[in-house]
């Protein structure tokens, strides 16, 4: 798998990743819940952002050696994951209860 597609399917689990919170009542994908609050969804959500952040790592690691990061990758980087997270939210919060 070259560089390219490993940054691919990065986007594309950190958005299936970023989401499946707030589609789903499971907690960590595992525990069967009625329904889960607001606090329980972040939780899952910071886990997933670590989860997809090692992912990359391993990757990262696998090409070649590491490129040391600062707090601002990090920054962004969470920031990015949330943007991701909008469709989610929106479909949990917002579209739903309308329809």
């Amino acid at each position: 798998m070259d560089l390219s597609q490993q940054v691919g399917l990065v986007l594309l689990l950190a958005a299936i990743a970023a989401n499946w919170p707030f589609v789903t009542n499971r907690l960590f994908v595992v525990v069967r819940r009625a329904e889960k609050s607001m606090a329980w969804r972040l939780l899952e959500l910071i886990f997933a952002y670590f989860l997809v952040g090692g992912i990359a790592l391993a990757m990262e690691h696998s090409a070649g050696q590491i490129y040391p990061q600062r707090w601002e990758f990090y920054a962004t980087t969470a920031f990015l994951f949330m943007t991701l997270a909008f469709p989610g939210f929106v479909y949990r919060y917002l579209w739903r209860r309308h329809h």
